[in-house]
């Protein structure tokens, strides 16, 4: 026993990081999956790893990990992380757009894929129930897994990527109710064993009463959500603008995701899926992209500690025992198991292409496998011999999913696309391209949205004041709660197929940050910035803002103006002579820009080319 301070209940959080730490660099080094490589730590630490050899070489107990339970636990919040982010990124609306994809395709492809496995399993001498169990725990694919694979190989983004989603979404929704189902048949196996094998109506109604304490879980979890999630982020954002609890806001999302993934748990649900619906209630608020921003660094690592859970699970000397058996079991599920998938989608009407792709990175098992199975063997209505063979052909199979995705990506790129490869409907998902970004929606800000609207400009706008944020989407205006400093809140906000961005902000300093930020990330950016002075607006050009506009210049224009027009002076002769005076001062503030910009066209100028430009686009 580890006595008090020797750090010794910390060492197999010391192991998972120095892995992460090695593993993660040296396989990007090597352009291979990091998730491949917390999979082989996950073996290589366990107790089939280099734990083996610890009584001969003891000082190898020090590399690995000893509570795999403690890891397994972790992976769950992992897994959770997982779902909250998918669920920041769908919101309500998204949904439904995507429901033809979600509620078709998905859940066609999880009744598919229960039937003909437990058919399957049912043919190699399993009864019903047991093979219905098997069936749905080895329909559903690795959310986990599938997600960061794709995304590392950009593939995200395509056709390919939203099919695959629509039907991880759909896998993921449906592990709830297929975890209840698990309860009902082992209600209605107990009811017929009590019988002599002989169905009872009677039992069915307790059966499904099962149903009501996760229903009025799931319920109350999105009610509860609405009421007190907006407020809970409100009083956090307004405490940070104070310039205190800058850490407050991150604790408020760790809160979120382990609140609701417990309370789903209480209610008999899966905590995957409390996260999940936390995430979609968040969408719907102003504080969505700043919770993404809090959140990426845990999910990353939590599911780093899920698939090392993942490969510490496998049991080498089980697999040694009947390799023939378990490696022939995983690869024939996995061929099976694509190719209902693929015949689903093809009947979905998704494109050829796709639909092989989808089919390959899908066909693998999934994490739900381990939480079905092991209900399913709670329950005792799955045979534990072969349910545990089952499970390490589900793990081998896991470990498959990166070269799936690369062996996909590479027959993807021999298919010529020549159109579209989803329905229509299929793609009609919200998008922010080609919107006009407004950091800071004050009054400046707020004006700036209204006269882009009054002429048929879409914005979005993003603000750190919480107070704001909540009367600007009070009036309906697209606005999220955020720090544009930072350039991953940028990038959530759409910055990379942004049109223009107009940074209002009083501050200079944050003005200055912003404009930084931006110009990392868009040097070809139409950029207008507000500048508090003369000196500012140098500075803001040095910087490599396309227009800035100081406070004091404008100000002192409108005044004379004002002041000429009332005076009598003509109107035309007034409005020359101020723009006039803007552009002399604009070339003043302009010799500030680095030489490399060159020597910037007048307004007139440009606007005249942009208009040019856009005749011959449309020619």
């Amino acid at each position: 026993m580890a006595t008090h301070g020797s750090g010794g209940e910390y060492k197999d959080l010391l192991v998972f990081l120095a892995a992460a730490g090695v593993v993660v660099p040296l396989f990007n080094r090597l352009k291979i999956s990091p998730v491949l490589g917390f999979l082989a730590a996950g073996v290589l630490l366990g107790p089939d790893g280099l734990a083996r050899f610890a009584d001969a070489v003891p000082w190898l107990g020090v590399l690995t990990i000893s509570d795999a339970n403690q890891i397994r636990s972790l992976s769950e919040l992992g897994v959770a992380f997982l779902l909250f982010m998918i669920g920041l990124e769908l919101s309500w609306e998204r949904l439904k757009a995507m429901r033809r994809m979600v509620f078709g395709l998905g859940l066609t492809q999880v009744v598919v894929c229960t039937v003909g496995l437990a058919s399957v399993f049912m043919l190699m001498g399993q009864p019903l129930v047991s093979a219905a169990v098997l069936g749905m725990g080895l329909a559903l694919s690795s959310t986990a897994v599938v997600m960061p694979v794709m995304a590392e190989r950009g593939r995200l983004g395509g056709a390919a990527g939203r099919t695959t989603f629509s039907v991880l979404l759909a896998q993921d929704l449906a592990v709830a109710p297929i975890l209840i189902t698990v309860t009902v048949l082992a209600a209605l196996a107990q009811g017929e064993a009590a019988n002599g094998g002989q169905f009872d109506p009677a039992v069915l109604g307790p059966a499904l009463f099962t149903l009501v304490p996760a229903a009025i879980g799931l319920g109350l979890l999105v009610v509860l959500g609405r009421l007190v999630l907006r407020p809970l982020f409100r009083s956090v954002a307004k405490t940070q603008a104070e310039g205190r609890g800058q850490e407050m806001f991150v604790a408020a999302c760790l809160l979120v995701v382990v609140g609701a993934g417990l309370a789903a748990q209480a209610a008999g649900l899966s905590m995957s899926l409390g996260a999940l619906v936390a995430g979609l209630l968040l969408a719907e608020t102003e504080f969505r992209r700043a919770v993404e921003v809090s959140i990426e660094p845990f999910k990353g690592l939590l599911l780093g500690v899920f698939f090392v859970g993942v490969g510490i699970g496998l049991d080498l000397d089980a697999v040694a025992a009947d390799p023939v058996a378990v490696f022939g079991l995983a690869l024939l599920l996995t061929l099976f198991k694509a190719a209902l998938i693929y015949g689903v989608a093809r009947l979905w009407g998704v494109r050829n292409r796709t639909a092989i792709e989808t089919a390959l990175v899908l066909g693998p098992a999934g994490e739900f496998a381990f939480v079905i199975l092991g209900a399913g063997l709670v329950e005792g209505i799955a045979s534990p011999g072969f349910t545990g063979t089952v499970m390490l052909a589900a793990t081998i199979s896991i470990f498959t999913v990166p070269a799936m995705a690369m062996f996909a990506d590479r027959l993807a790129r021999r298919v010529e696309a020549t159109q579209p490869e989803l329905p229509p409907e299929a793609m009609a998902i919200p998008s922010i391209d080609g919107q006009v970004l407004i950091v800071g929606f004050g009054r400046v800000g707020r004006l700036v949205g209204e006269l882009l609207a009054e002429h048929g400009q879409k914005f979005i706008a993003v603000d750190a004041n919480a107070s704001t944020v909540s009367m600007g989407r009070a009036e309906g205006s697209n606005v999220f709660y955020g720090d544009a400093g930072n350039t991953e809140m940028l990038q959530r906000c759409g910055i990379g197929k942004a049109r223009a961005m107009v940074v209002t902000m009083d501050s200079p300093a944050k003005v200055d940050d912003v404009v930084s930020a931006a110009r990392s990330l868009r040097p070809d950016l139409i950029l207008i910035a507000r500048a508090r002075d003369s000196k500012h607006a140098e500075r803001l050009y040095r910087l490599g803002v396309t227009d800035a506009v100081p406070e004091t210049t404008e100000a002192s224009l409108q005044l004379a103006e004002n002041t000429l027009v009332d005076l009598g002076v003509p109107m035309g002769r007034v409005l020359a002579s101020i723009h006039e005076r803007r552009d002399r001062f604009r070339k003043l503030f302009q010799e500030a820009m680095p030489d490399s910009k060159g020597e910037r066209l007048p307004r007139a100028l440009r606007s005249t080319n942009r208009r040019a430009g856009t005749t011959d686009q449309k020619s």
